[in-house]
């Protein structure tokens, strides 16, 4: 009963501490997505800024044009307003806007950019539209609005045309920003752009447009109709019903029968005076949140089955520990009559130790042999690992060594102090390869510092060159001009270098086509280094495998495979990349990916 009242109580707390932390839950993925709904907004603010900002100045520059004002000056000269509509209409499709066109002060206009279309402005009045009102004033306007000729949505951009420091007219550039709109399209998050009275004019969701995220009160009705800027579109308000979840706003919609709960962030253009709203479905975040409560829970449920289990055994055995006691207590009674049962019973429970502790010794001898055969393997593993890095610089040091020999007898003392010099090197990168193997199962704590590729590829072939001769290979190298420093360790970039052009050479080794080609190029803020042999190349279906530690396609004894699994390591503690694939014609191609180093390590390294 205890047992069953113990586990409801940590049951309770347990819940109640899931559901006080789902609310946390919910905060942080919250949290997550208003970071990715934030990054939406600027980038259609920025969108829209810069495709208004780019047009922006436009209006003033043509109103100053002699055309212009003398049109202005003169608006019934015919040859003036047919020079002026073929000159708007050639700087409209060169500015790629949606119209320009010139008015006179009582708002009448005299040329347009699309004078011979069917919609042309010529003869319309567009006295009540603010950004003539405010242009005939002489400021800079600007308006967005439902053409009511054209019937298209546009942002206007209106300026003063000045004759003598008099305003005769009023010029006006008319931006397409349909193409803005549908890059909103067909995304996940919804982006819409409102007018100070709530009116969506822009969205990616076009059963929206010109619907209020606010009540159509008279009064807002009859500001939107006194600058026709909707002209005669139907408005309707939006189901928009605001709220918070884990401390966010979020707004919940009903469009088309269905409900969805959406978290908004805006950000007001004060200059264009619209508001850009970004509405992002939070229907995953909840997912989310419930999802991981529901995990909670059950972990909960696993642990308080485990308890329960636990504290069950616990019983049993207090139970079996008293029955025992009990038991010695009858047996101590009747010790004289039952003196041969007790006899048999303890002679069984000596028998029952014995073996019990014979399988213990054995478990331990099992556990011992266990821990042997570990270090074993590892011990294997590093030899080989050593064994094959150090093989080549062994073998290059050998040659330099016999060179050296025959150099002294000649009494070429300099060339022979030249070749110390470089076995001298040689030991040193030995020792530095053995250190960079220990690392070879953990990132390594030697830092990264620019590296020339040239210096590099020329350490490499002193320890290649020996190899290349040997299976009669030619190494071309292709160092593109200006190719910048990268962000490695010199030694390990060589060790890698050795690998995959010995690999090449034991690839041609025996062809008719012997050669190996080693190129360097930039690649925006990378540096591709690749090797290509002309052997017979790397079958697909072992692509992903060739990587893999003592995996190798050479026969029995010609390599560990672990040339090629360390190589892809150390690239890939660099920050690169390191992948093969197969030329189209003919022969593997080993790609090195790596960064270029940046401004402070280039600083240290001075």
């Amino acid at each position: 009963m205890r047992l069953l009242l113990a586990l409801a109580i940590a049951l309770a707390i347990g819940l109640a501490l899931t559901f006080k932390g789902s609310a946390v839950v919910g905060r942080i993925y919250m949290k997550e997505a208003t970071t990715q709904a934030a990054t939406t907004l600027r980038l259609a603010v920025a969108a829209l800024d810069g495709h208004l900002k780019r047009y922006e100045a436009l209006p003033a520059l043509i109103a100053s044009q002699n055309n212009i004002e003398a049109l202005v000056f003169d608006p019934k000269n015919e040859g003036l307003r047919a020079r002026t509509n073929a000159y708007l209409k050639e700087i409209n499709a060169l500015l790629t806007s949606s119209d320009i066109y010139v008015m006179t002060m009582d708002g009448q206009t005299i040329a347009a950019s699309n004078y011979d279309s069917p919609v042309s402005f010529i003869g319309e009045n567009f006295i009540y539209r603010p950004y003539f009102q405010d242009a005939a004033q002489g400021r800079q306007s600007r308006f967005y609005a439902l053409g009511t000729t054209s019937s298209k949505r546009g942002y206007y951009f209106g300026s003063p045309i000045l004759v003598d420091g008099v305003i005769r007219g009023v010029i006006v550039f008319k931006v397409d920003i349909d193409l803005i709109e549908d890059s909103w399209k067909g995304t996940d998050d919804r982006i819409f752009v409102s007018d100070p009275e709530g009116i969506i004019f822009m969205t990616g969701s076009p059963e929206w447009l010109y619907s209020s995220i606010n009540p159509l009160t008279p009064e807002r009705i009859a500001r939107t109709e006194a600058s026709r800027r909707y002209a005669d579109a139907k408005l309707r308000e939006l189901p928009f019903q605001p709220g918070t979840y884990a401390g966010h706003d979020v707004v919940k919609i009903r469009d088309e029968g269905k409900e969805q709960e959406y978290l908004i962030l805006s950000q007001p253009m004060p200059e264009a005076g619209w508001t850009v709203n970004v509405l992002m479905n939070t229907a995953p975040v909840r997912i989310q949140a419930n999802t991981t409560v529901i995990a909670v829970i059950l972990t909960l449920c696993l642990a308080g089955l485990a308890i329960a289990i636990v504290l069950q055994r616990r019983m049993r055995l207090a139970e079996r520990m008293q029955l025992q006691a009990e038991a010695r207590n009858e047996l101590e009674r009747r010790v004289v009559e039952r003196t041969a049962d007790l006899a048999r019973v303890n002679s069984r429970i000596k028998e029952e130790i014995a073996e019990r502790r014979l399988t213990e010794q054995r478990l331990r001898q099992t556990q011992a042999d266990l821990i042997q055969a570990g270090k074993l393997a590892g011990l294997g593993q590093m030899s080989a690992a050593l064994s094959h890095e150090l093989n080549q610089p062994l073998a290059a040091v050998k040659t330099y060594a016999e060179t050296t020999s025959v150099l002294i007898d000649r009494g070429r003392i300099e060339e022979a102090s030249d070749n110390l010099r470089r076995i001298s090197a040689l030991i040193d990168r030995m020792a530095s390869i053995s250190k960079h193997l220990r690392n070879f199962a953990r990132k390594p704590n030697e830092k990264l510092g620019p590296v020339s590729v040239a210096d590099v590829l020329r350490d490499t072939l002193e320890i290649v060159d020996a190899r290349l001769k040997a299976a009669d290979a030619k190494l071309e190298t292709e160092i593109a001009r200006g190719v910048p420093a990268v962000k490695a360790g010199a030694v390990r970039l060589q060790q890698v270098l050795v690998n995959i052009i010995t690999n090449a050479a034991d690839a041609v080794e025996g062809l008719e086509d012997r050669r190996i080609t080693f190129t360097a190029s930039a690649n925006g803020n990378k540096v591709v280094l690749s090797v290509r042999d002309r052997g017979p190349g790397v079958p697909s279906a072992i692509h992903e495998r060739i990587f893999d530690p003592f995996f190798t396609t050479k026969g029995v004894g010609k390599g560990l495979g672990l040339g090629l699994s360390i190589s892809y390591n150390i690239v890939k503690d660099f920050g690169g990349s390191l992948s093969v694939a197969d030329h189209p014609e003919g022969g593997a191609v080993f790609l090195i990916e790596l960064d270029v180093a940046d401004d402070n390590l280039l600083e240290a390294a001075e």
